[in-house]
Parts: structure tokens; C-alpha cells; sequence
């Protein structure tokens, strides 16, 4: 719910009360044109949105708010491409004064002229993101991946990094692989949305924001608001989630005891493909936590209306055929400039669940396979920045397969900002300058004051003999600053193995640079997972990678399919923090009594202090003999 005043809380539940519409609209030349109340033809503005569909509750949408108004206007709807419409709605509260809640900000799409009005129809900022992704492969947390989409679609985010990184499943290092069915920046953001457990919209500000379904009502809309009501006689809820896994065939499942209720198909989510079984659970079980606010009733309401009222605000309903104790959540909602609102929450009956299969086996046809001799291709992109020190950075990693035994070729190109160390440098200027000899007689007469008009004229008539002189020679050190040379040090790595037989060397002064590199890849192993990464060092400067200035290619004949597991296991690192075995955290020492058992013969009592060194003393003592 949009933050408005308690005193406009009061005024919009009164039976009578009084309001206007106003906007703006900004063309791209810079243009503005206001507009107020008496300039809407009356019945024809409406704003309109949603976060599901017309059936049952969603997760990851990414739905663009729709502003339709028709204006008593004269203003050429040739110069209304791509203006921007900013509406706000004013209500009066009891102290005299108006208080502005803004509707939006809008994308004019359509603008159409009758003999005395102008039509318009516009979209929020969500279509911006309906630019291509291009397929590339990348890497990056849920941040990383909103951050990209965001910058290469110039839409602001309206959550801070903090505020993301708070939630569930966004400390997990997401993949996208070429083969996926994303196409454009706001794919990317559905899948995103999915694996958040929320979905997607641009707020009030033009602003892209994810939300949550929660469990906590905003208001209670009595009987005497509503003109009209239809609810349902079930709660949906849902209890257990399913995602397929591709290489598999299958579709997982995870509930929550007792599973009686829906079941959320997150479909192929490619972000859910890779890592480990364990974290494909744990990603799917956070999401299905979230879920578990889902306990709504549906309902379709034409109501007095609210401005203040948003996607995802939860309601609570009095009065007639309502439920007090049951919540709905706002999954639609329309407003009519002037006159109802309109506000719905869908959703499936639970019971209905039973009559499916909860997990689909050996699904046919998921897996869309490229012909053996058909040229295949892997694109990645970096979604997050890098900054390049004196130690080797990894800014591009690739993972390949071939159906058959083949060769490559590796392409990239990336942007690097170079930042020299300054240097000082010192070197002596040599000349001769010339002394003239002196005209002036330093033994006459001071005193003397006495001179004629004429022997003035004729002194300052007389050039003085510069040429006649002493010459000497003189040696001067002069110092001064300039920028730098940094060297940049390329280093491939294929399966793990260091290219040492060629490594490219840059030298650049400060600045951006292209960097384009090249390599040839032999010998790839039919069905067998290949890895090639690229690592980049700095010395004399440091250089920085922005997100998705980085951009590279693999491609070849035989390219793509799956493959059988290879026997390798990579294993990252994680700093933690010391901790007692029998009683968790605790401080660098602690004093704990243990009790240790070994191959169930004999119980150990350790009580002592435990340091490093203590620790491996004491397991180093169970392998010792007993006696």
C-alpha cells in the first residue's frame, strides 16, 4: 500500500468526499504539457494492472501496468512517441488541504485524434525490458542478475542491494546456459522472480520493484464500500512446489506435511539446472516457505475505491457474504478516473489438486537436442562488475559439451577501464645565457645632476651592444608527473589446466580499452563437460570490468547435449566462525567437556581448552594405539 496520511485514510473511507485528477505529459523533446480533471473526457481514463493471471496465483510475472484516457486536447500526437505520462490522483482531507498520491509514470504507445479529443494509450516501464538477451551465459546472485537487466534496459531499481540480499536464495550463485528459452531481459526477470519466491512490477516512481505475497492485511473493506462482491468458498493455499529438472527428464517435488493442498509448477527454470541436488532442494524449499503466506480467498469486488491500494496489499472483508476471518490478496486491480474500482484475487480450489499426478516422470520432448553435425554456440556476459588487481581475477567461465569428439574456437571481447599508477620522472635542461657588459660608468659622479635636452637625446638615441657580453653555461634538474604504463596479463585455463604456452600481454595508459581475445580449443570430448575461463591481471595500475562489458563465444561443430557426470567434484570455500562441538559459536577459546566415541569401542573424555593447535592434538590422539 502506498504511504499516505492517516488523515487521508479517514477521508477516503467517507461516504462522500472530494477529489481530482491531474497529470503531466513530457514528450521527448522536452515538451510539457499539464492537464487536469476538466480536461478528461469523463468514463474514459482508467488505470489498469495485475500480478497473475485470469485463473490461478503466479510466481515471477512480470505484467506492465496499462493507463488508457482520452483528453480534450490540441496537442500534436505526432510529437507523443515514447512521451512520458505522469498522473496523480488528489483528495481533499478535513483540515482543507489536498494530498497527491501519484498513479504512475507512463509510456505513451498510441496516440489517435478525433475532431475535438485525443486518445491515448500507454504502458508502464515493464515493456523496456522486452529488449533482447541475446542467450548469453552468465553468472551472478539474484542481484547481479536484476542489476544487469535494469542498466541494460535504463530502468531504476527501487530496492537497494541490501534490501535484496535479505531474502531467501539470494546469497546462491545463479547460472544461464545457451540453452534456455530466454529471450529478453524481462525472461531473464521472470525466472529471477521465481527463484525470490515474488514477482515483478514498476511501482508509482517508474521504478522496477519485487514483491512478496504476504499475510498481513492493509485494511478491512466493509459492506458499505462495495457495490459489488462475488467470493469464493475455498481458500487456496499451496503445499508443495515442483520444478523440472532437465537433465533428468524429471519433475522434482518438495512439500510441507500435511500436502493437501496446490501444488506450484515453477515449470524450466533455467536458473534451477545447475549445482548440486542439495541446492536445487534448498532454493525450491525457500520458495515454497514463501508460498505458505498463500491462504486467500478469491474474490471479485467493484468497490468505492482507493488509490492508495497496490499489488499484493492483503484485504480483509465485513459485512453481507464476507468472511471477517479470512484474508484476500489484491492480484488485479483497475481504476476508473472518476468513477468504481474494480479489485480481484484469483486462485484454484485445493480439492481439485487431488485429481492430478503430483510428479510427472521421464517427461518426453523436454530436452531439445542440436544435430551432431550442426554448428553449435555458448554466449556469456558478466553480470556483475570486476575490479583487476595484481593477482589473477577470473571475469569470463564457460561451461561446453559435444555429442562427439570435435574442436572449438573461444572469441571475447571486454571493456577495461585502466586506471595507471602516475610516475615521476626527472631529467636536466642545459643552456647558455649572455651577460651584457655594463653601459654605466659605476665611478661617476652621483651627485652631479646637470644634463643637457641634448645629451639626453643622444644617450637614448644609443643602442645598446647586447651582442658584446659574457656567456655562461648553466645546468638546471627538472621533475614532473605523468601517467603510467600498466600491463595487462592474460591467462586461459582449460578443464582446470593453465594455458602457460600462450598468454597475451596488453600495455595501456589510462583509459578504456578494448580487449579481443582469440583461442583455438582442441580435442573436446564427446558428452563429457568442458570448462574454459579466462583470468586477467594488472601490474602498474588496476583496471575495472562493468557489468556486462564482458561478452564472449564458443562455437563449433557438434556443439551442445547433454552429458554423463565426468567424476569431477568442485568445491568452493566459506569462511566461518569458530564453534564448540557439543555447544555451537563461542568465543576464540572456550572450555567445553566432550565425549568422543571411536569405531564404538571406547569412549574418549576430552575437557581442555580448545585452541588450533589443541584441536589437532586431539584427533591426531585417536589415531593413536588405545593403550
Amino acid at each position: 500500500m502506498y504511504a499516505v496520511s492517516d488523515e487521508f485514510l479517514e477521508a477516503v473511507q467517507e461516504n462522500t468526499r472530494t477529489y481530482y485528477w491531474a497529470g503531466t505529459i513530457t514528450t521527448t523533446a522536452g515538451k510539457v504539457y499539464s492537464f487536469d480533471y476538466s480536461d478528461i473526457v469523463k468514463g474514459s481514463g482508467y488505470i489498469s494492472s495485475q500480478c497473475c493471471g485470469s485463473t490461478e496465483i503466479e510466481l515471477g510475472t512480470v505484467y506492465s501496468s496499462e493507463l488508457g484516457i482520452t483528453l480534450y486536447s490540441e496537442i500534436d500526437r505526432y510529437t507523443l512517441e515514447d512521451a512520458i505520462i505522469e498522473i496523480s490522483c488528489f483528495l481533499l482531507l478535513p483540515d482543507g488541504s489536498y494530498e497527491e498520491v501519484p498513479m504512475g509514470v507512463f509510456e505513451v504507445s498510441e496516440a489517435n485524434r478525433t475532431v475535438n479529443c485525443l486518445e491515448i494509450k500507454a504502458y508502464d516501464y515493464m515493456l523496456r525490458f522486452e529488449k533482447d538477451f541475446n542467450g548469453f551465459q552468465s553468472t551472478g546472485t539474484a542481484y547481479d542478475f536484476i542489476y544487469l537487466c535494469c542498466l541494460a534496459c535504463s530502468v531504476e531499481m527501487a530496492q537497494t542491494q541490501e534490501e535484496i540480499e535479505s531474502m531467501a536464495n539470494c546469497s546462491e550463485t545463479l547460472s544461464i546456459y545457451s540453452e534456455d528459452d530466454i529471450e529478453t531481459y524481462r525472461d531473464v526477470l521472470y525466472y529471477v522472480g521465481q527463484v525470490l519466491g515474488g514477482f515483478f512490477v514498476i511501482n508509482r516512481e517508474g521504478k522496477l520493484e519485487l514483491r512478496k505475497y504476504g499475510s498481513d492485511p492493509v485494511m478491512e473493506i466493509e459492506q458499505k464500500h462495495r457495490f459489488s462482491s462475488s467470493f469464493s468458498d475455498f481458500i487456496t493455499r499451496y503445499t508443495a512446489v515442483s520444478s523440472t529438472n532437465m537433465r533428468t527428464e524429471t519433475a522434482e517435488y518438495y512439500s510441507v506435511d500435511p500436502d493437501d493442498g496446490l501444488t506450484m509448477n515453477l515449470g524450466v527454470n533455467p536458473l534451477l539446472q545447475f549445482g548440486l541436488d542439495e541446492t536445487r532442494a534448498q532454493l525450491c524449499t525457500n520458495i515454497l516457505n514463501d508460498l505458505q503466506a498463500v491462504n486467500y480467498v478469491p474474490f471479485d469486488s467493484d468497490t468505492i475505491g482507493n488509490p492508495a491500494l497496490d499489488l499484493g496489499d492483503v484485504l480483509t472483508f465485513s459485512g453481507g457474504q464476507a468472511d471477517e476471518d479470512q484474508i484476500s490478496c489484491i492480484t488485479s486491480i483497475k481504476y476508473t478516473i472518476g468513477g468504481k474500482q474494480k479489485l480481484k484475487c484469483v486462485g484454484k480450489n485445493p480439492k481439485l489438486s487431488q485429481a492430478k499426478s503430483k510428479n510427472d516422470k521421464n517427461i518426453a520432448g523436454l530436452l531439445s537436442q542440436i544435430e551432431e553435425d550442426a554448428m553449435g554456440l555458448y554466449t556469456y556476459t558478466n553480470a556483475s562488475a570486476y575490479t583487476v588487481g595484481d593477482s589473477n581475477t577470473k571475469i569470463i567461465s564457460m561451461e561446453f559439451t559435444a555429442k562427439e569428439e570435435t574442436y572449438a574456437q573461444f572469441i571475447a571481447q571486454v571493456v577495461l577501464e585502466v586506471a595507471a599508477d602516475s610516475v615521476e620522472k626527472s631529467a636536466t635542461a642545459s643552456g647558455t645565457i649572455t651577460i651584457p657588459d655594463s653601459v654605466a660608468d659605476s665611478s661617476g659622479d652621483s651627485s652631479s645632476n646637470e644634463s643637457t635636452e641634448d645629451e639626453t637625446t643622444d644617450d637614448s638615441s644609443e643602442d645598446t651592444d647586447t651582442s658584446s657580453g659574457t656567456e655562461i653555461s648553466v645546468s638546471l634538474p627538472i621533475t614532473w608527473t605523468e601517467d603510467g604504463e600498466a600491463f595487462v596479463y592474460v591467462t586461459y585455463e582449460y578443464n582446470n589446466s593453465y594455458i602457460t604456452a600462450f598468454a597475451p600481454v596488453e600495455t595501456w595508459h589510462s583509459g578504456k580499452h578494448i580487449l579481443t581475445l582469440y583461442y583455438p580449443i582442441e580435442d573436446i570430448a564427446a558428452s563429457v563437460a568442458s570448462y574454459f575461463n579466462v583470468y586477467l591481471r594488472l601490474e602498474g595500475g588496476t583496471g575495472k570490468v562493468a557489468t556486462g562489458d564482458c561478452i564472449a563465444a564458443i562455437f563449433g561443430q557438434s556443439m551442445g547435449g547433454t552429458y554423463a557426470w565426468d567424476g569431477i567434484l568442485e568445491l568452493t570455500e566459506e569462511d566461518i566462525e569458530r564453534f564448540s562441538l557439543a555447544t555451537g559459536i563461542a568465543n576464540p577459546g572456550y572450555s567445553d567437556d566432550m565425549t568422543y566415541e571411536k569405531y564404538g569401542q571406547k569412549d574418549w573424555d576430552v575437557s581442555e581448552t580448545v585452541t588450533a593447535a589443541a584441536f589437532g592434538r586431539m584427533f591426531a590422539a585417536f589415531e593413536e594405539d588405545e593403550t
